[in-house]
């Protein structure tokens, strides 16, 4: 099972990210645990300095934007 993390403080695109990372979630039929991180001290030390940012399984994959579907789901494969 994957874990992915939304990492940001809850501001809209940290939303969207959630929204659409559980899209491409579901259209792969991938069992995940997707979880929302807003501590910031979590974040940082994550080496993440724009939020939103997508971790999958421990690796940063994007941060300070949000990816398109497409681009979702080729990180999550």
């Amino acid at each position: 099972m994957k874990r992915i993390e939304i990492l940001g403080p809850g501001c809209a695109k940290c939303h969207k990210l959630a929204e659409v990372t559980q899209e491409a979630a579901n259209e792969l039929k991938l069992e995940c645990e997707i979880v929302k991180v807003t501590d910031i001290q979590q974040i940082v030390s994550r080496n993440v300095l724009m939020t939103p940012a997508l971790v999958v399984d421990g690796a940063v994959k994007c941060s300070g934007r949000v990816p398109s579907l497409s681009e979702l789901k080729t990180m999550l494969s």
